[in-house]
């Protein structure tokens, strides 16, 4: 079974916790994609989304799903979004479609945060894949420099000016061992807007699609 039948089946998986008249926040990327076809089947019963990004947007309007402006909302019942990489503590490593701020935002409002990804995505330490980092364009040599004395090697993302109007750094070799300690260090650096690592606020519940079906992981309640 090739990844993209697996992200489809996250997807549709992600349905079942949907509520009728409730506000769903989308994030971003290519099993978004398939999460809002699967939310299209639902449209009539949900009362809106809100959306990370402007992409996800585009998207959503195409499929007939109404989007309302996040800043007339104070929270909302349900985030839905995927990773780049994801923890057995639900941390993640978010942002290689550049969305990352806004999908920050709009976890921080959820009620409920679910990840949808295929098994790939699931890793032990959090690192391999290019850790982003959204920054104010005039500190890129600054946090470029901050970046390589806590070990990574920075790589300004060419061509992309986020939807924020700002630039994308992406860190190399790093082994975050610590997630919300790294997150807590690089979002202190002046600059930066915001850190790919969603540590602080990790998923609620990851939903994993596999060869054979749903693998559903529900954060450990302290």
């Amino acid at each position: 079974m090739d990844l993209n039948k697996l992200k489809k089946q996250a997807a549709w998986a992600a349905l079942d916790y949907i509520y009728p008249g409730s506000v769903i926040g989308v994030g971003t990327g290519t099993t978004i994609f398939y999460f809002i076809k699967a939310l299209s089947t639902k449209k009539n019963l949900i009362y809106g989304t809100v959306s990370s990004s402007n992409s996800s947007t585009a998207l959503l309007k195409e499929q007939g799903i109404q989007v309302f402006n996040l800043k007339n909302f104070s929270s909302v019942a349900l985030y839905v979004d995927s990773a780049d990489e994801i923890n057995h503590h639900l941390q993640m490593i978010k942002g290689g479609g550049a969305a990352l701020t806004r999908e920050k935002i709009i976890a921080a409002m959820a009620k409920s945060f679910i990840c949808i990804v295929d098994k790939s995505k699931k890793v032990d330490i959090l690192g391999n894949f290019p850790l982003p980092i959204e920054i104010i364009p005039m500190a890129i040599s600054y946090i470029s420099k901050e970046i390589i004395k806590i070990g990574g090697k920075p790589k300004y993302r060419k061509d992309v000016i986020t939807d924020n109007g700002n630039v994308i750094i992406d860190v190399y070799n790093l082994r975050i061992k610590d997630p919300i300690s790294m997150e807590k260090k690089i979002n202190a650096l002046p600059g930066v807007v915001t850190v790919g690592l969603f540590a602080s606020r990790s998923a609620d519940i990851v939903l994993i699609g596999t060869k054979t079906g749903i693998k559903t992981i529900t954060k450990k309640q302290k």
